[in-house]
């Protein structure tokens, strides 16, 4: 029941956010905050994977996993996005890493994905993907930057959203009794999002 509260949520505060993109591949570890607002921002109109929606979504997920906490805010995406755009705006030279490190969400309406059943989950996303597959699509995409970030990577390739979902699935399947974020944890992203080894 809380799964489906979340989906629901977060596919209604989908709709505020303002139009941003990138480009087919982001290292933010040195990306500037320049190169993102003038480069990667414009690109949302040849972008097929990941549109702008997605890739805001996506950071929002990344910065959640590297602030340390494991909650959702479905109300908070849209104020997110606007907080990064003005950080990134105010500080052109500044990491888009050290950006996301500053921009912190609204603390309303919290939910913890570590009491999230993971086959619930999974059962409420195969559902959201037949009604609605654009908002499901969102929805993985703040789990993959989620789950980016908790492998201690700093990269993000849009194409590794489909392998990515395939494995959290699989979990789910093989796990049912797991939570969401406990699901999240083992995941390998995919080769080429993994942060090189020092």
């Amino acid at each position: 029941m809380a799964s489906m509260k979340f989906i629901t949520a977060l596919a209604m505060g989908i709709c505020l956010l303002p139009c941003v993109s990138r480009a087919a591949a982001l290292n933010l570890a040195t990306l500037t905050c320049e190169k993102y607002e003038n480069d990667v921002l414009p690109a949302a109109a040849t972008s097929t994977t990941a549109d702008s929606l997605n890739t805001v979504m996506w950071l929002f997920g990344y910065a959640v996993a590297k602030s340390g906490t494991h909650v959702m805010y479905p109300d908070a995406l849209a104020p997110f996005g606007f907080a990064l755009d003005n950080e990134c705006k105010s500080n052109p030279t500044e990491t888009l890493l050290a950006a996301l490190a500053i921009v912190k969400p609204e603390s309303k309406k919290p939910m913890d994905i570590d009491k999230v059943e993971c086959a619930s989950f999974a059962s409420k996303h195969i559902q959201f993907e037949r009604t609605d597959p654009e908002s499901a699509n969102t929805i993985m995409m703040w789990l993959f930057g989620f789950s980016v970030a908790r492998a201690g990577s700093h990269l993000f390739d849009a194409e590794g959203v489909h392998a990515f979902e395939t494995g959290l699935l699989a979990i789910c399947a093989k796990h049912p009794d797991i939570s969401l974020f406990d699901a999240l944890t083992p995941i390998r992203v995919p080769k080429a999002e993994k942060a090189p080894r020092p």
